[in-house]
């Protein structure tokens, strides 16, 4: 199973194992990630699980849909990298990802 490293708003760092094909968002969750909060549970109508992905892996992440750009307008402190984590599905090439909370969510 693929580790994922949330980076907590603390600066906290929590190693997790992930579950393939469930999202980034349920795996916070599962894991008492602090700072994701989920409030449509991953219906991808609003920000509350915004995260910053680090750059290195944006890429095999790829970017956020036009509805999850939509979703992102409503997101405290949108960076380049930033998505929600509802949007993100686990997998094997995933292992090693390093998401960022912000210090808040919208």
């Amino acid at each position: 199973m693929p580790m994922i490293t949330f980076v907590e708003p603390d600066g906290a760092r929590r190693e997790v194992e992930a579950e393939n094909g469930a999202t980034l968002m349920e795996t916070a969750i599962r894991n008492g990630v602090r700072g994701i909060v989920a409030e449509c549970g991953g219906a991808c109508t609003c920000a509350t699980c915004h995260v910053y992905v680090e750059e290195e892996w944006y890429g095999v992440t790829g970017g956020p849909s036009s509805m999850e750009e939509d979703m992102l307008d409503f997101a405290f402190d949108v960076k380049d990298t930033s998505r929600l984590s509802c949007q993100i599905k686990i997998r094997d090439d995933l292992d090693g990802l390093v998401v960022n909370v912000p210090s808040r969510q919208g």
